[in-house]
């Protein structure tokens, strides 16, 4: 049996897309490598089921929060694609957790 821990990531650049008021607790976000981002190339896309692309895992220390880790710090804990869950809206940004291995 392999012990699962967590890691925590805050949700990024919600405002250019649909806003952060329609995520709760619990909810389900995709999250996507995307290696060929021209402005960072450890950037993780994330994703709500039905509405595509909603932003990005937080990369710098000014816009995560709580015990986030930065985008290129989770994406070394999965292959391409990964599961993530919201765990609290606040005002500063979206903090979501990550069962790694």
């Amino acid at each position: 049996m392999t012990d699962m821990r967590t890691m925590y990531f805050t949700i990024t650049g919600l405002n250019h897309y649909y806003g952060s008021g329609f995520l709760k607790p619990g909810m389900k976000v995709r999250l996507i490598k995307e290696p060929e981002n021209v402005y960072d190339n450890e950037a993780i896309r994330v994703e709500l089921k039905g509405l595509g692309k909603i932003g990005y895992v937080a990369a710098s220390p000014y816009t995560r929060v709580g015990e986030s880790v930065s985008a290129g710090r989770l994406g070394v804990e999965f292959g391409d694609t990964a599961t993530g869950r919201v765990m609290y809206t606040l005002d500063k940004g979206i903090l979501c957790s990550f069962n790694c291995r």
